[in-house]
């Protein structure tokens, strides 16, 4: 099924497209029905680079009013990364609980807060938590719930992202990657919270890219550094089903092969074996996935 609303967006209405799902939601009801994914048809101007100040950069760096909130409690998850969070709402977190939220998540990598109403609070709620973080990116593929083009959906079954395409020939469906490294800005702090997720199966793993660095010998190391590699997202859109779904052409953008950490000024690896096509200067031979750049 597919159908088309219009969205009024400054002087010229725009139409949003659903996608086309093996069940029709006109006759089912779901509870998060207002999230099905969306695209607006035709293409968008390139993204612009822009000067991200991480939050982070001004909360207390004893976090003083996150860490010891009444009633929550932090565990470590692992030594290198991760860090539970249960007993504070997501949706209640004060301006400096968020600053201090972004340090603690740049510290860990990954934080997870348990027994969430933050789902339901709607998508200007939504929306509204992520802008303090910085400007919100919009993906490339155009897949949007209706009307907040920067909120993006990841919605399977049967019909609509029933098979990935990136990974459809692989013996497993790992595909160790870094969000939409192909982009002219990195990602910053990224939220994602579950709507509905089946009993078993879709799991999502994170690895720290700075303990990868850091185990590294240290000769290993002082090679990688000053050099650049080459990201592409030419391939996630090739093998798309839906090319029409594209709101920007696809870009190759060169980043660092060891990054900086704004915040924590932790160093990192910025390559992975999806988006990066191979490294500025070097060989095919030399920079291809066979090597130990391509993680």
């Amino acid at each position: 099924m597919s159908s088309t609303e219009t969205v009024e967006t400054g002087v010229e209405a725009e139409k949003e497209v659903r996608f086309e799902t093996s069940i029709d939601y006109e006759k089912s009801e779901y509870k998060y029905s207002s999230y099905l994914p969306h695209y607006t048809p035709g293409k968008q101007e390139p993204l612009e680079e822009f000067v991200h100040h991480d939050v982070g950069l001004r909360a207390d760096p004893e976090k003083k009013a996150l860490l010891t909130a009444p009633g929550s409690s932090f565990e470590e998850i692992t030594p290198a990364i991760g860090t539970e969070v249960r007993g504070l709402q997501l949706s209640a977190l004060t301006s400096q609980q968020r600053d201090e939220l972004a340090l603690l998540a740049a510290e860990r990598g990954v934080v997870v807060f348990k027994d969430q109403d933050f789902a339901d609070i709607g998508p200007d709620r939504q929306r509204e938590f992520g802008e303090h973080f910085g400007p919100l990116h919009i993906h490339q593929h155009g897949g949007q719930i209706k009307g907040y083009p920067e909120l993006l959906p990841v919605y399977r079954d049967f019909k609509s992202g029933a098979v990935d395409n990136e990974i459809k020939n692989n013996v497993s469906s790992i595909k160790w990657h870094t969000d939409m490294s192909y982009e002219i800005n990195g990602m910053g702090t990224t939220i994602f919270f579950p709507l509905e997720t089946p009993k078993s199966g879709g799991d999502t793993l994170y690895l720290s890219t700075t303990a990868a660095y850091n185990n590294l010998s240290e000769g290993y190391r002082e090679r990688l550094h000053g050099l650049y590699a080459t990201h592409s997202g030419s391939e996630q859109a090739k093998v798309t089903d839906h090319k029409e779904r594209y709101i920007r052409e696809p870009i190759e953008t060169v980043h660092p092969v060891v990054r900086t950490h704004p915040v924590t000024k932790e160093k990192s690896l910025y390559v992975n074996r999806l988006y990066t096509r191979r490294i500025q200067g070097f060989k095919e031979e030399e920079s291809g996935k066979s090597t130990p750049l391509a993680i």
